[in-house]
């Protein structure tokens, strides 16, 4: 019992002497990486992968290894995105490792239609697959907790790059959207909003077809008045967008007659007011020109037959027909189908 007593103590010495041996070595060394180098581990990863990974980017390997059992690394690794830079030992990316001690990534959210695109695209930015994202943002459940319904959920995201950790869960980042919601609705853009009469959603929904109807900034607050001035004649929409929408033909050039009878709650030709949610994510430009929109008296608008992205506007049905008439013959004269 005493042999066995003596063997564990000076087994126990020398495991400590070899760590702190080897503690020591790297800390004197202090250069296992000899370059930044973005690390991404993934949830779905196992150890093996992670050191496949890890290994041709640093220095003083075998010390790596030997750590890392030490403190027993290969079970109790986080997944996560690290940011491995130059100076770093070894001890610091074991242990980086080990804690979970993240760099958040960019994440951009912008230029989608609907939640599937909206899923892949977050899908390519965050550790998480695209089916996983959908299913969250279609959860009735999910929706309701954060004030909305599984329809106008999408309204809820606002056009920008946030900073998230990559292995944030699809879950977490509808509730930090939700916060993101709340913080553009600051005090002085949500007292616009109430002084035009529309709700949140109402605004989102108007932004995403004037955002769709043009990208030219400094238009947007006239077509915005345009569809104001409808909305409180009760005079239908008619925006083509909202057809392609009800379609789901976004690659349509040319809305022709039967094409107005889709029958759906989107297609504004057939309904009167808007849609029951955005039909694209709008650009802050354009929720901002919803916000200030022009008051005119316009009632019509429609492209301009020199394709330059602007609009010719109109006050009577007769002044909107020639100028249809004339980008009609421009479209034909170019054989635009």
């Amino acid at each position: 019992m005493r042999r066995k007593r003596i063997f564990y103590l000076a087994a126990t010495l020398l495991a400590a002497m070899v760590a702190a041996f080897v503690a020591g070595f790297v800390q004197f060394k202090g250069d296992a990486v000899p370059e930044e180098f973005e690390l991404y581990v993934s949830s779905k990863s196992d150890y093996a992968r992670l050191t496949d990974s890890l290994m041709p980017h640093i220095r003083h390997r075998a010390a790596f290894d030997l750590y890392a059992e030490r403190i027993d690394l290969p079970t109790t690794y986080k997944p996560g995105h690290y940011l491995l830079r130059p100076g770093m030992n070894v001890i610091e990316i074991a242990r980086m490792l080990k804690l979970g001690l993240q760099t958040p990534v960019r994440v951009t959210i912008n230029n989608v239609r609907i939640p599937t695109q909206l899923a892949g695209k977050l899908a390519r930015q965050i550790d998480a697959d695209s089916t996983a994202i959908l299913r969250a943002l279609t959860s009735d459940s999910l929706a309701r907790a954060v004030g909305f319904d599984s329809v106008t959920l999408f309204s809820m995201f606002i056009p920008d790059t946030y900073e998230f950790y990559w292995t944030v869960s699809p879950e977490e980042m509808v509730h930090r959207m939700k916060r993101e919601y709340d913080r553009f609705w600051a005090e002085e853009r949500d007292a616009k909003r109430k002084r035009s009469g529309l709700s949140r959603l109402e605004v989102m929904t108007l932004a995403s077809i004037v955002y769709e109807e043009t990208r030219k900034t400094d238009e947007m607050p006239r077509i915005a008045g345009v569809y104001i001035n409808r909305l409180r004649k009760g005079i239908p929409l008619q925006a083509d967008p909202t057809v392609k929408y009800a379609m789901q033909d976004f690659g349509l050039r040319r809305i022709l007659y039967r094409h107005l009878k889709t029958p759906s709650p989107y297609n504004t030709y057939v309904n009167k007011g808007l849609p029951p949610s955005p039909i694209c994510m709008p650009g802050r430009n354009a929720i901002d020109a919803v916000l200030d929109f022009e008051r005119h008296d316009y009632i019509f608008f429609c492209a301009r037959p020199t394709f330059d992205g602007y609009h010719n506007f109109a006050r009577t049905l007769a002044e909107h027909n020639a100028n249809a008439r004339a980008y009609s013959a421009e479209l034909n004269r170019r054989k635009i189908k």
